[in-house]
């Protein structure tokens, strides 16, 4: 998938997870000392997780 249709694709949904306060501190911390958000790094955790195990 290309990088033009990738930001093309709208964000219309929502996941809740649920995780200890410390370690959602900890890598909301992380996040800002790499100039990033943690939105930003799950979106790319999970494409690369499809990528990897995705058998189509």
């Amino acid at each position: 998938m290309s990088e033009k249709s990738n930001k093309k694709k709208k964000k219309n949904s929502q996941m809740i997870i649920r995780i200890n306060n410390e370690e959602r501190a900890q890598f909301i911390e992380l996040c800002e000392e790499l100039d990033s958000s943690a939105a930003r790094e799950v979106r790319r955790f999970i494409r690369e997780f499809i990528e990897q195990h995705d058998e189509r």
